[in-house]
């Protein structure tokens, strides 16, 4: 596990908008249930998934160079397999987003030490919906 209880608190109260790369379309993927119960609580989902054009009614974008510089990113949510989380991680630190999340099963220890280089806070092996719960994190407000 990694991050503080204090930390992934604060992380997912001050976020407003995730992209999380590997959203499915497909209503049985964990990314897909995870991104239905963090539109419930308020956020902002970009799906991100270079085989879709659309993912529960939000435009889907082919990689996170894609979205448009002027969308912020709080969390980038990763459901990719751990040797492809390195691309994702350069392209967050490009884009200066506000956290890199890795969900349950992906853990890629270079990919965090660089984005903490930069000051990202990094979480890995965490399913984001499983401490958002567990924290009791209130919905967004603006």
């Amino acid at each position: 596990m990694s991050g503080s209880d204090e930390e992934i608190r604060d992380v997912l109260s001050h976020a407003r908008t995730i992209a999380i790369v590997g959203l499915s379309d497909k209503p049985d993927r964990d990314s897909n249930s995870v991104a239905r119960y963090l539109l419930s609580q308020g956020y902002d989902v970009i799906p991100v998934n270079p085989n879709l054009t659309e993912v529960l009614g939000r435009r889907a974008f082919a990689s996170l160079r894609e979205i448009p510089a002027e969308r912020r990113i709080d969390i980038v949510d990763i459901f990719r397999r751990s040797d492809r989380v390195a691309a994702v991680v350069a392209d967050a630190i490009a884009r200066g987003v506000g956290a890199v999340w890795m969900q349950l099963g992906v853990e890629n220890a270079e990919a965090a030490e660089a984005a903490r280089a930069h000051g990202i806070p990094v979480f890995q092996n965490l399913c984001i919906r499983q401490e958002h719960r567990r924290l009791q994190v209130g919905p967004v407000r603006d």
